[in-house]
């Protein structure tokens, strides 16, 4: 699995990555001038049972000693939560040299949303559908326009770093994402959450499929951790 469909336009893929659950035995057992096997993806039970101590004790670092390369593509709002993030490197499409393609994000129905409470303590209900498909009408009809406008400067011969100004947060952007998986465990404990974001939750869930497959000890150390990031 090298592609996990987002939405209609949105994706994430893993490009490539340098890490295994070996990787953390062996930068943890360093310290004792000691290497584990050599076969990177066999591990005995002490490997396993190390891997467990070092998520539990939070002992972080044996887990940086990797690396994870995500290509992503996603609304330009979620984006701007992800670079928050900022133990990783960071490479995003450019609308200063590229032509913005007529891609946005459009919730689903079941997706629009009212927000209830106050700053620190909001809480997210639905709508009713009216409100739902009302909502999404706007959202669909203001990307068009803004779209229009844009091809038009374009078209006029003004600059695309000017043009740009007019299209909204939920035009699609894309990026490259390099993490090491300590800080990768870090994203997905905040954006996993049921209070962040219910789209950058869906990226986020994603990306700990590969997290999964990738090094699926160290992930189940962390699942059984509570998630919480060493």
């Amino acid at each position: 699995m090298e592609h996990i469909p987002v939405g209609v336009h949105g994706f994430v893929r893993l490009d490539d990555s340098m890490a295994d659950d070996m990787s953390v035995v062996n930068a943890a057992r360093v310290s004792f001038a000691r290497q584990s096997s050599e076969i990177h993806d066999e591990l005995s039970g002490k490997d396993k049972g190390l891997i467990r101590f070092l998520m539990q004790n939070r002992h972080g670092t044996p887990f940086e000693h990797n690396s994870f390369r995500f290509h992503i593509k996603c609304p330009l709002f979620v984006a701007r939560e992800w670079f928050r993030h900022r133990i990783g490197s960071f490479n995003e499409f450019s609308a200063r040299y590229s032509e913005v393609p007529d891609e946005f994000h459009l919730p689903e129905l079941s997706e629009i949303r009212t927000q209830v409470g106050k700053p620190g303590s909001y809480s997210f209900e639905p709508v009713s559908d009216e409100i739902a498909m009302d909502a999404r009408q706007i959202i669909n009809a203001q990307a068009i326009i803004a779209h229009a406008a844009y091809r038009e400067m374009i078209d006029m011969g003004v600059a695309k770093e000017v043009a740009r100004m007019v299209l909204p947060v939920s035009m699609m952007t894309q990026f490259y994402w390099t993490v090491n998986a300590r800080a990768l465990m870090n994203f997905l404990s905040l954006r996993m959450e049921s209070n962040a974001q219910l789209e950058i939750r869906q990226y986020a869930q994603a990306v700990s499929e590969f997290f999964k497959i990738t090094m699926p000890v160290t992930y189940e150390a962390w699942i059984d951790n509570g998630m919480t990031a060493p």
